[in-house]
């Protein structure tokens, strides 16, 4: 039994955290960040795109600031730690959801899209992660989301970069969580199916399509963005304080059937 006198409500409360969202500017990484905000958490949004990230600032008001980078920049990393941690103190929550998907097939792949892919998608999650990690430790609390995908299992076409950086999520998941997890820093993934952001924009496009995607699920819908909110919010709180190493598909079941 838990405590009776804990307000199961309270588990969820955000409020004194300092979260950093990458890919804010847009699709899942913008509702994450408005998520997180809405639920008391002071919020960094990272993002290539200024006027966007703008946008949301203006949209959610107090509490959020906006930085203007390439998370997969490595040589410019120590200054984004830097004005990250400026406006409110070193991040104890991190949610990775900048990505790149070139939808390059296996005989046209490039290794500048290649290079591309797997820096920002696979590599970018673990320096940030480690880079903050040491702040994390210290408080004894800390939570990492990284984001997964429908190709962290399952081959698309078009898809081998992506689902290559996809698949590494799922294991530099596991392995953030067995070498910082021991230090209160739960490190877990969220594995969207189809919602309508800037990546899959070209299926949503395409109406057949997306009613194929649909009819793929155990729930027969496509995601809404609000889909992505409860989820999240478990991962990025106290109620997930015995769940690390996981990836937590939010997929209507399209990975059940």
């Amino acid at each position: 039994m838990g405590d009776p006198e804990q307000d199961p409500r309270d588990l969820f409360d955000l409020t004194g955290h300092v979260a950093c969202v990458t890919g804010a500017s847009s699709g899942l990484g913008r509702r994450a960040a408005m998520t997180l905000a809405a639920a008391g958490a002071y919020v960094v949004c990272v993002a290539r795109r200024h006027d966007a990230l703008d946008d949301l600032k203006a949209e959610v008001g107090v509490g959020i600031e906006v930085i203007a980078a390439d998370v997969a920049d490595r040589s410019n990393l120590e200054k984004l730690c830097a004005e990250i941690a400026a406006p409110f103190g070193s991040p104890d929550i991190l949610i990775h959801a900048a990505g790149v998907n070139t939808r390059q097939s296996a005989d046209d792949v490039t290794p500048e899209g290649w290079d591309q892919t797997l820096a920002l998608n696979l590599t970018a999650p673990f320096f940030l992660s480690q880079a903050f990690v040491p702040a994390m430790k210290a408080k004894h609390w800390g939570r990492i989301v990284n984001f997964a995908s429908l190709q962290t299992t399952r081959a698309f076409p078009g898809g081998i970069a992506y689902g290559a950086s996809k698949g590494g999520i799922a294991q530099l998941t596991r392995a953030m969580a067995e070498a910082w997890s021991g230090h209160g820093v739960m490190v877990n993934a969220i594995g969207p199916g189809f919602f309508p952001t800037e990546l899959t924009q070209a299926v949503f496009d395409d109406s057949e399509r997306a009613a194929r995607n649909a009819a793929q699920t155990c729930v027969a819908r496509n995601g809404e963005l609000r889909d992505i909110d409860g989820p999240l919010l478990f991962l990025c709180s106290d109620a997930s304080g015995y769940v690390t190493g996981q990836v937590l598909m939010v997929d209507g079941g399209f990975t059940a059937k």
